[in-house]
Parts: C-alpha cells; structure tokens; sequence
C-alpha cells in the first residue's frame, strides 16, 4: 500500500519478489458429499497467501502502521472496486490475486484482518501479507507496525481451527493438502528495510556477514515453512527476491542511468537465492508428501526490466505514479503524486512495486512456464497434483 507518509523509505516494501502462499479455511458448515459447503464449490480449493506489499491485499489497512496503499490512486484499474483502493500497493491486481482468478478461484483471498475474514469467505482462501513485512521479525520496524512471516503464519494457524469447525478435522486435513495451495512472496524487506536501511541498520551491518545475515534468514523460513507444513499445508510456491537495485528508488538515490541498477542490494539478492533454492530442495526431501515450487523471480523480473520494449512497456525505470528525482522515485504515490498517461506501458506503478501489466507477464509464467522460471513444475500443474 502506499504509505500514509511520503517517507522515501516508508514504501521500500519488497519488489516483485518473495513468495506466494496460498491456503485456506472453511466455516462450521454441512458438508455435502459432492464437495459443497455452503455453496461453496471445495473442488475449486484455496489460496492461503503469505508475504509483503508485492501481495498485500490490505492487511495493513487494520494496523497503525506508516506502510499503506489505501489511497488514490492505487487501485485505480482494480475492476472490483471500480477503481476504489483496497489497500494493494499497485494500480490494479496482485501476482497472487491473478493467479487465484487463472486457477479458477471465484473470489479473492481475503486479507485476514478484514472484518469480513470469516465464515465461508475464508474457504476461498486467506491473505496474511502485510507491506513491510520480512522474514525476520525486526525488518520493517521504520513502519512502526506491520506483520512479519511469524506472525502470519501464527493467524494462519486461527485460520486452521477454524478449517476444522467447518469440515470436520478428517476432510479439513484433505482439503489443505490436496485443494490448497500457499504461496509465499517474501524477502526483500529483510534487505532494503533492515539489513541495507541506513542508520537504522549500521550496527547490524558492522556486526553481521551478509552470509551470516542471510543464515538467519534461511534459519527462520525453513522454521515458517516447516510450520505450516505441520499445519496440513502441502502444496507450496515460494518466490525468490527480485533484482531489488533495479527498482526506481533504488535508481534515484542511486543518481543511476535508466540501464544501470545498483549492485550491492541485487548481489545480497542472489546470494540469498541460492540458498532459498537449496532449502526447498532440502524440505521437499524431508517433509514427506510435501511440493515446495521455487519461483525465479529474479530472473523473471529481470527479462522484463532488460527487454521491456519486447513486451510493450516503454519504460522500465520511471515509475508511473511517484515524485521525486529523475525517475519519480523517491516519494511514494498518493493523491499529490504525478502519475503516468498510460499505466500499461510501465513496468513499475511506484519507487518498489510492480504494474498490474506487469504483474500480468510475471504471473503467466508462474502459471505456465518453462523451469527456467519456476520448477520442479508450475503453479497449474501443481493445482492438479
């Protein structure tokens, strides 16, 4: 969401990377055995999703927090609302909402603060991404309040109590299991919001290794990870961390030409994708029944940033709706903010996030791409699993 301030770091929450984590949860309700509760088609499964302001669906809309997006205009191509924002930080949809509507869920995960986020609506799944939001606990703390990956996952577990008063513990197990799938789109902050934040971070940097930092990191999802699994979660997505200095804030500050991005933070970035990629291999063969998927987002971002004019943009620097420098990328976008004549030619809606064009391109190939991108195989062949 963009932020209630126009702090330049206040919207620093994650690029296009992290992970998508889908799941979902069903009110106390008579189950029919073609698989309805409540007319709620179970065949069609949920979508439990994790993660930062790349996925946030207004979460931070409930908290007193410094990271938000529930102003114009975001939203401004969100068709549901009619252009009224929800709270996600880009003009139209999320990855995870798009990818929820391909694989024919019939309503949108609901983010899980809302007041709304119970009953039956919670069988079409459950967003618990919250911009500013890390892996680690401290990351994002410049915001004042977001929710981190801990916390997220402790409401997923409220969630999947609730599951059981709906279906029944036996057909709760199954549905999370085989009709779910939880992605997870996380990272970046842990980065740009609290390992690279200036000041803030100093200490953190004089003391820690970047290898030792991003131990921690790797030490902390495999803990998130393992706990969801232990909640009946089987089907996994999660995205890596993006080209993250090739984000228009990063450009500005940076005083970089349109092709150049800054090397430390996407160097931290691929550093910590090896090891995410290591991880997932190491879970899949130690959580029995489980299919973690790796999303390369990174590379997925940077095919559009390097070969924009091959997909339609005209730009891959300049952020449609921002102020501030050559590439409108210091101050958040809000009502105040200049805003692009046509926001399908660029990749970036704001200094950090993604447009929903964008979103678009990175989406279909989530969906339907090659291992290059995302593997061991992609997010329709993992629904049918």
């Amino acid at each position: 969401m963009a932020k209630a301030k126009s702090n330049s770091r206040s919207c620093s929450c994650a690029l296009f990377f992290g992970f998508i984590v889908v799941v979902v949860s069903l009110s106390s309700s008579f189950v029919r055995g073609d698989g309805e509760v409540d007319g709620v088609d179970l065949t069609k499964g949920a979508s439990f999703i994790f993660g930062d302001s790349l996925v946030d669906a207004g979460n931070n809309n409930y908290l007193p927090t410094l990271s938000r997006a529930n102003i114009k205009p975001n939203g401004i191509d969100f068709k549901a609302t009619g252009g009224t924002p929800t709270g996600r930080y880009t003009n139209g949809r999320t990855i995870g909402d798009i990818i929820g509507e391909e694989l024919g869920q019939p309503d949108y995960a609901v983010p899980f603060l809302a007041p709304n986020s119970t009953g039956k609506a919670v069988l079409y799944g459950v967003n618990y991404a919250s911009g500013g939001g890390g892996v680690l606990n401290a990351t994002g703390r410049i915001f004042v309040n977001r929710l981190s990956m801990d916390i997220q996952v402790d409401y997923f577990n409220i969630t999947r109590k609730q599951i059981d008063k709906l279906l029944g513990a036996s057909k709760a197990k199954d549905y999370l299991g085989k009709k779910s799938i939880f992605s997870v789109t996380i990272g970046a902050n842990d980065f740009l919001n609290n390992y690279m934040l200036p000041v803030l971070s100093i200490g953190a940097r004089i003391s820690e290794t970047p290898d030792a930092f991003i131990d921690d990191m790797i030490s902390h999802l495999r803990n998130q990870l393992t706990r969801l699994y232990q909640l009946d979660a089987r089907k996994f997505v999660i995205g890596n961390v993006g080209p993250i200095g090739c984000i228009p804030y990063q450009k500005t500050i940076n005083q970089l030409d349109q092709d150049q991005c800054v090397d430390l933070p996407n160097k931290l970035a691929k550093q910590y994708n090896n090891r995410l990629k290591g991880l997932l291999t190491e879970l899949n063969q130690n959580l029995p029944g489980s299919t973690f998927v790796y999303a390369n987002v990174y590379d997925l971002v940077m095919e559009l940033i390097t070969n924009y004019n091959k997909y339609g943009f005209t730009t891959a620097s300049r952020a449609c709706c921002g102020n501030g420098g050559q590439f409108a990328g210091i101050i958040p976008c809000g009502p105040t903010s200049s805003m692009c004549d046509d926001r399908s030619k660029h990749v970036f809606w704001d200094p950090y996030h993604p447009s929903e064009a964008a979103n678009l391109l990175l989406a279909k190939q989530l969906l339907d791409g090659e291992k290059k991108y995302v593997s061991p195989m992609n997010l329709r062949q993992l629904r049918d699993l």
